[in-house]
């Protein structure tokens, strides 16, 4: 995910496949102030307000309340919203929406580097702002969402994510954090004759030195990261190690440190990433998590969040019950362990990130409160990135990114129908809304052509 190879993909895929080009135009910054009246006010982190009212000046909210709360004589354009709904912008905290635009067609995918560690690696560089995906993903009130680099075949560092806009010409005007923490990808630790019944034990001995070896090989680079950040400190013309100083962030402690984003489902994973947030001293969250409700407690006692994977995917092991990952929402809210709902951040969901308010919807169906599905998409997310003093609720101060609905966003059959981006109105249209167009009309011109040679004869 280098800039040379940014520009590659760009070009290639301009030759080749041309409609990658989404036509949307990014409005110009707000300039004139906006009064929402009448619509009820979802603010996540407070009580919702019933015919509210909430003034934006240049993309950020200066006032929200009730009608009494508010100033209604400020010099402001307003938009009467009664009847309607408006929500935060929802934040996809795993995914890697603006670097693969077709799975397929390799040109087009940008989302891993080669290699074992990869810590320089940055993801918003390689960030295609054209994308056909983000217009379709945030017409559904998605309106951030956390670009990951994806761990390569043999990756264990696979670099830094950006929190993005989605809305901007460039992947400079779409990063609002631009880096955001370091992903690592755990090697399956699940080496046992049961999940292989079928191989001798000389090839579970040789898989278990063969995990035992790459997390060696971790723990080395986090141990050299360490030691850079030292002699660092010590030599301030010490010759620069790109990747030891992406790290540095990373391994030392203070308010700036960035966490380290560890992908792990399985128990023995989990544990751990546990001991491995207590021995770097590091922060530490959990991405995918589908054992971390049989370890709970210990995430609580440790504050590591966890960034759940997907609601809609198969349990985990043969013997779970069907409903396991449909709890698992349920149960981390219960043991008192921070989440947010994401996807699986795999190349092939990209394309499907706006169904994240779905995955959410079936958490409420198994037991999770539905005020902490919505937390679970938007505060409890800006939380674990580090942009809840941006985004996530409506408070003043804050990005004004929400959107306007006709009912619950939860629900599959309510329609968004405006969004929001830094004060911006952002068009709902997308490469599906025209394609709907464009055969609507061919039909009814066919049936049309129809009707007038029936009337002929």
């Amino acid at each position: 995910m280098k800039k040379i190879k940014l520009v590659c993909v760009a070009f290639t895929s301009t030759i080749v496949f041309n409609a990658h080009a989404s036509p949307n135009i990014p409005p110009p910054p707000q300039r004139v102030a906006l009064m929402f009246t009448g619509a009820t006010l979802h603010t996540v982190t407070g009580e919702s307000i019933v015919n509210g009212r909430m003034l934006v000046e240049w993309g950020r909210i200066v006032a929200i309340g009730t009608s009494a709360a508010v100033d209604q004589n400020v010099n402001a354009t307003v938009i009467n919203l009664a009847g309607k709904h408006i929500y935060p912008g929802l934040i996809a905290a795993n995914t890697a929406l603006g670097l693969v635009e077709v799975q397929a067609v390799r040109a087009t995918v940008d989302s891993a580097e080669a290699g074992l560690l990869n810590p320089n690696t940055r993801a918003l560089v390689a960030v295609n702002a054209d994308s056909e995906l983000i217009p379709v993903t945030r017409a559904n009130g998605v309106l951030a969402a956390l670009a990951v680099p994806r761990p390569g075949v043999s990756s264990l560092i696979a670099g830094t994510s950006a929190l993005l806009q989605l809305d901007g010409w460039t992947w400079e005007d779409m990063g609002i954090v631009s880096d955001v923490g370091l992903h690592v990808a755990l090697p399956s630790m699940r080496n046992n004759a049961a999940l292989f019944p079928n191989l001798p034990a000389s090839r579970l001995a040789e898989m278990e030195v063969m995990t035992q070896q790459r997390l060696k090989t971790l723990e080395d680079a986090f141990d050299m990261a360490k030691a850079y950040a030292r002699a660092k400190a010590a030599d301030a013309n010490l010759p620069k190690d790109v990747r030891w100083e992406a790290m540095l962030n990373v391994v030392m402690p203070g308010a700036k440190q960035r966490p380290v984003f560890i992908s792990a489902e399985e128990l023995p994973q989990i544990r751990y990433a546990i001991n491995f947030a207590t021995r770097f001293n590091v922060k530490v969250v959990i991405v995918g998590g589908q054992d971390a409700w049989r370890i709970a407690p210990l995430l609580r006692e440790a504050n590591i969040a966890v960034v759940i994977g997907g609601v809609h995917r198969l349990p985990l092991r043969r013997g779970d019950d069907t409903d396991t990952v449909f709890r698992l929402a349920a149960n981390s809210h219960a043991a008192g362990v921070k989440f947010a709902i994401a996807r699986s951040g795999s190349n092939f969901d990209a394309a499907m990130e706006r169904s994240l308010p779905f995955e959410a919807a079936t958490a409420v169906a198994y037991g999770l409160p539905r005020l902490e599905a919505i937390k679970a998409i938007t505060i409890n997310a800006a939380e674990i990135v580090g942009a809840a003093d941006k985004l996530g609720s409506l408070e003043v101060g804050k990005l004004t990114n929400f959107f306007v609905t006709d009912g619950d966003p939860l629900d599959i059959r309510t329609k968004v129908e405006r969004i929001y981006i830094q004060g911006r109105a952002i068009p709902l249209e997308d490469k599906q809304t025209r394609l709907n167009d464009k055969y609507e009309q061919k039909y009814q011109q066919l049936e049309n052509e129809k009707n007038a040679k029936g009337e002929k004869k």
